[in-house]
């Protein structure tokens, strides 16, 4: 998924009404990993999809919890979808995740994915920037 979002980056493209120029490439973080993977893997084992988590975590409460000190951080959430390219796709077609795959504030990725639940696959992106 990482290099599929840095191809998206590697374009100018428009979210919605904004404009974007071509982003610099993202690199893999293992504590957004860890955020991302555990939030993934939650919302399969516990059947929701949100971006708080059940026990009223937010996604920046997550990301604090492995240590990772961000001055910028955003998140993508997906579910149903069977393949990555899939996500991306959808994604880059909603203005505000369009917007957080492209943002040149953040500069690192975490993407988590797990398997279960009533929408058999949900997958996230988490972005950041220290």
């Amino acid at each position: 998924m990482l290099t599929l979002t840095n191809a998206a980056r590697a374009q100018a493209r428009t979210c919605g009404t904004t404009s974007f120029p071509a982003a610099a490439p993202l690199t893999a973080n293992a504590q957004l990993g860890q955020a991302a993977q555990g939030h993934a893997a939650d919302m399969a084992a516990k059947n929701y999809f949100s971006h708080t988590s059940q026990d009223g975590r937010t996604m920046a409460q997550r990301v604090s919890a492995t240590g990772y000190a961000w001055r910028s951080i955003g998140e993508n959430i997906a579910a149903g979808q069977t393949t990555p390219e899939a996500v991306v796709d959808g994604w880059l077609k909603s203005p505000g995740h369009c917007r957080n795959i492209m943002s040149a504030s953040f500069t690192e990725l975490g993407v988590g994915y797990a398997a279960g639940g009533s929408y058999s696959h949900y997958w996230v992106q988490d972005f950041g920037r220290r």
